[in-house]
Parts: structure tokens; C-alpha cells; sequence
């Protein structure tokens, strides 16, 4: 007779289904573990071993197979344990024969028994509901695990001895309760940023459309108190939003106690991440903060001191919504549709040329700085805004302007006009739906026709400027897109200092 007890692989935010097999045969006792485990797998045997012998149950003098199926695809983590360990209990007898009917089994083991928490009980979850399967995890990933919802029976053992006992009817096991829904963070308020009005105009249309800005501007002016502010003028995360959200949360094992929120994330990695930290990788390819920064805002602050191939490597996922980390035999593929906002000083000294102090680093120390960041990343960015150093007198002045609540509430509209008319927001539109919903009138499209050819730009930058003013038109809470909108998009698109470029978008701007 073979055991056969379900688990989970999981692949990216996939939870591809495993078979665990267990045989025992006479012959020269050994512990045989198959099916292209890595180390961390093929240790379960030992822990296994060890967890048994805790709780007076040794491994019988026979030859045991374990066999992980389908044995070409890899498995990696310490997850299998209690469904190897299961496995072993029912060919041995110790466990009733259908133990394991009717559920997909993931759990680390302790030496003294104990089953220990592992990452990824939620996607487990939400892939054994499908399959019909209940799923037996460890108790504190059992809060996690019940939010996936639905019907099927959910077991969460403190050791493996409470599990054996709940089989034999010595011990009832309960379904464990999802965990807290937390409340938002209080954030800064936007009242308090003082000056600034353009770089907080382009902070409500970056919210209002998701879509990524750029700030420029000496140290002091404001970037990172602007940026900090922008999660209060997010709307909350839909129910499908979060679970989406949560489940890769739970595979970077960040849902502590199974607690989730409906706030939008917002990553902010230090200058000095690496490619796998920023897209995910490393040796079991788990997320990176753009995956982490689902639906949500990645900020990268000092831009030019990212390493040229971290910020490179963000460049599809900019497009595409997703990352795709290439391995020798498999691929493992991340969400990661998130809004890019970034920060940066005009040149290494901080102030630029604008600023009007002379730079001892020489008369290209700006050029050379921002050469730092690829024309391509630069391309993707739908807004770039300026923002001039902070005077005495702006400091001294008392707080001015809307603060966060009454920009939200516009912003809260703005989107739902953009999901009743697309179902999704304007950066995200496909380009048949930017076509028709983003046409503008026939002064727009004149206006525009003459920024591209002014500004030369891409294709990606004509559709980019088209997208904004779609939120700007929003935001006015009109149905067309009209020469204003067009006008102030441009306006928002990244200049070259001195050059042509200059010349028409204030041109541009004064049309506006």
C-alpha cells in the first residue's frame, strides 16, 4: 500500500498541486526522499525522524520512499514536512488510512514535535478551496489561511501529536478565525507642505490616474514630504485587490498573524538594493518590492543612486504589470502593477544650475548626474515636476491649501469614473480603450500633434501625455479630453534644460 497525501508547490503566486507518496518495504532500512527536492526538502527526513522519536513514535526498521509528484517539477522549502510525516504515520499505522482524504497538508516540523509556520498559507489556501481540498497548516498560520473563505475544513495543529489525535477522535480540532482586519495608518497631512502648489497638482493627478511621477529638486524642497503624503490620497484596496496583495504578502511571510488592511501598499527601498531585492530572485525566487508593491506605490528616493541595471529591470514590469524571474528549468512569474514614484536632486552637488550656485564639480556635474537614468525608464515616467528650493519667507508663512482629505475625495471620484468607464484606472488602460475613451477635440489633438513634434516625442510619450489628460479631465468631472488637458499633460512631461524642449512646453503651459 502507498500513502498519498496533497501539498503545494508554489511557483510565483501559483500553488501548483504536489502528491507526497509513501511507501514502506522490507529490505536495508533507509529514509529515501525523490522528485527534484532542494536541500531544504531533502533535510525533511531528518526532521521528520526527530519529530516522531519526540513523540514516542520511531520509524520502523523497513526501507521508506518518499516520492514528491510529478517529479520534474522543482521543489523547493521547508513546507513538505508534515505531509511527509503524515504520509509516514499512515503507512505505519499510527494514522487512520483516510487521514488525509479530503485535505492538502503543508507544515514545518520541530525536533520536539511541533509544527512550525510557513510562508504561503493563504495562496495554499485559496488553491486547495478550488481543488474542493480542506487544508491542514500550522497553527499560526491558521488565521492567514482562513481568510481564503469558502466551505472546506481547515485544521491547524499546534504539533503533530494534537493532529494525530484530532484523526483518532481524542481531540476536536476547531476552525480557526481569520485574521484582524487592521485600520490605515494615520498619514501626513498635504496642508502641511508649504509652497510647492505645482508638485502637489501633479501629486493629486499621479493619485487620481496611478499614474508615475518624477520630482526634481534641491535637498529640502519637499520630494520625500510629498511622496510620504500620497498613500492618504489613495483609495482603499477592493476585496479582489487585497487578496491579491495578500497572497503575495504571505509568500514573503509579511502577514503576521494572518492580519491584512485595505491600505495600499507603499515601498520604499534604500538606494542600495540589489536586482533580486528590487524584482525578486534570489535562490527561491521569492518577491521583490515591485511585487510588494502591488496595486500600491513604489518611491525610490535618490533616483541616480540606484545601481543602472536595478532601474533598468524595472522597465518591464513598468509596461507589462508583471516579473518574470528565468530559471535553467522553470519560470516563475509576479505580479507587479504598481505606481512608480521616484525623487531625485538635479545634479550631484544637489542644486543644479538653476539654483544659481557654482558647482565644484564642474559645468556638466548636472548632465553627467542625470545621464545616470536611461532615456527608456525616463520615457515611462507621466509626470516630471520641478520643484524650486524652499525660501525663508515660504517657511515662515503659515500652512496653505487643501489639505489630504478634501484632495482624496476628488481623487476617490476621479477613479471611479475611470473603473465604471474601463474598469480600470488610466495608466493601466489597453491602448484600444485609451483610443476610445481619450480622444481629444480637435484643438487638443492640433496642440498635441504640434508638442510631439516640438518635444519629439516617443510613441510611448504621445500615449503617456494622452493618459494624463484623461485624469486631468477627470478631475474637472468632464466626459471629453480638451486643449487645457492636453496642454497641462505636456506641461508635466519632463524638460531639457536650455534646449527646445524648454521653449515648447512653456509655450504649452501658457496655452493652458
Amino acid at each position: 500500500m502507498v500513502a498519498q497525501v496533497a501539498t503545494f508547490a508554489f511557483h510565483g503566486v501559483e500553488a501548483r498541486p504536489v502528491k507526497v507518496e509513501v511507501q514502506l518495504t522490507g529490505g536495508q532500512p533507509a529514509f529515501a526522499l525523490v522528485g527534484l527536492p532542494d536541500k531544504a526538502v531533502s533535510e525533511a527526513r531528518e526532521r521528520v525522524r526527530a519529530a516522531l522519536c519526540a513523540v514516542g513514535l520511531g520509524l520502523p526498521p523497513k526501507r521508506i520512499t518518499v516520492n514528491l509528484a510529478p517529479a520534474d517539477l522543482p521543489k523547493e522549502g521547508s513546507h513538505y514536512d508534515l505531509a511527509v510525516a503524515l504520509g509516514v504515520l499512515i503507512e505505519m499505522g499510527a494514522a487512520p488510512h483516510d487521514a488525509a482524504a479530503g485535505f492538502a497538508v503543508m507544515g514545518e516540523l520541530g525536533l520536539d514535535g511541533s509544527i512550525a509556520p510557513v510562508a504561503g498559507a493563504l495562496p495554499a489556501a485559496v488553491a486547495a478551496n478550488a481543488m474542493g481540498l480542506g487544508l491542514i497548516c500550522p497553527a499560526e498560520s491558521g488565521a492567514e489561511a482562513a481568510w481564503a473563505g469558502g466551505d472546506a475544513e481547515i485544521l491547524a495543529p499546534k504539533s503533530i501529536i494534537q493532529l494525530v489525535n484530532h484523526f483518532k477522535g481524542a481531540q476536536v480540532l476547531s476552525r480557526p478565525e481569520p485574521g484582524a482586519l487592521t485600520a490605515p495608518e494615520a498619514v501626513a497631512d498635504l496642508a502641511e507642505v508649504k509652497g510647492q502648489e505645482t508638485a502637489k497638482r501633479a501629486l493629486e493627478v499621479a493619485a487620481a490616474g496611478g499614474h508615475n511621477l518624477l520630482m526634481i529638486g534641491p535637498p529640502g524642497a519637499g520630494k520625500s514630504m510629498l511622496a510620504a503624503r500620497l498613500p492618504g490620497l489613495l483609495p482603499p484596496l477592493s476585496a479582489a485587490e487585497m487578496l491579491e496583495i495578500s497572497m503575495i504578502q504571505s509568500l514573503a511571510g509579511l502577514l503576521e498573524g494572518g492580519r491584512l488592511t485595505r491600505a495600499r501598499p507603499f515601498r520604499a527601498p534604500h538606494h542600495s538594493a540589489s536586482m533580486a531585492a528590487m524584482v525578486g530572485g534570489g535562490l527561491r525566487a521569492r518577491p521583490g518590492e515591485a511585487s510588494l508593491a502591488h496595486h500600491g506605490v513604489l518611491f525610490l528616493d535618490e533616483l541616480p543612486e540606484f545601481s543602472a541595471p536595478v532601474l533598468d529591470s524595472l522597465r518591464q514590469p513598468l509596461e507589462t504589470g508583471d516579473v518574470l524571474i528565468a530559471r535553467a528549468n522553470f519560470h516563475v512569474r509576479y505580479p507587479a502593477r504598481f505606481q512608480l514614484v521616484a525623487a531625485m536632486n538635479p545634479c550631484r552637488c544637489g542644486y543644479g544650475r538653476a539654483s544659481g550656485r557654482a558647482c565644484g564639480r564642474g559645468p556638466n556635474c548636472e548632465e553627467v548626474y542625470q545621464s545616470k537614468i536611461s532615456g527608456p525608464l525616463l520615457d515611462r515616467m507621466d509626470l516630471a515636476v520641478e520643484l524650486p528650493a524652499v525660501t525663508p519667507a515660504d517657511l515662515a508663512a503659515p500652512a496653505s491649501g487643501e489639505d489630504t482629505k478634501t484632495v482624496a475625495v476628488r481623487v476617490a471620484a476621479a477613479r471611479a469614473s475611470q473603473l465604471d468607464r474601463a474598469g480600470a484606472t488610466n495608466a493601466a488602460l489597453t491602448d484600444a480603450g485609451l483610443s476610445k475613451c481619450a480622444a481629444p477635440d480637435a484643438e487638443g489633438a492640433a496642440l498635441l500633434s504640434r508638442a510631439a513634434e516640438a518635444l519629439r516625442l516617443s510613441a510611448r510619450a504621445y500615449t503617456r501625455i494622452l493618459r494624463v489628460a484623461r485624469t486631468l479631465a477627470d478631475l474637472d468631472g468632464v466626459d471629453g479630453v480638451r486643449r487645457r488637458h492636453i496642454a497641462e499633460a505636456v506641461s508635466f512631461r519632463r524638460r531639457e534644460a536650455g534646449g527646445p524642449a524648454e521653449t515648447a512646453q512653456i509655450s504649452a503651459a501658457r496655452a493652458f
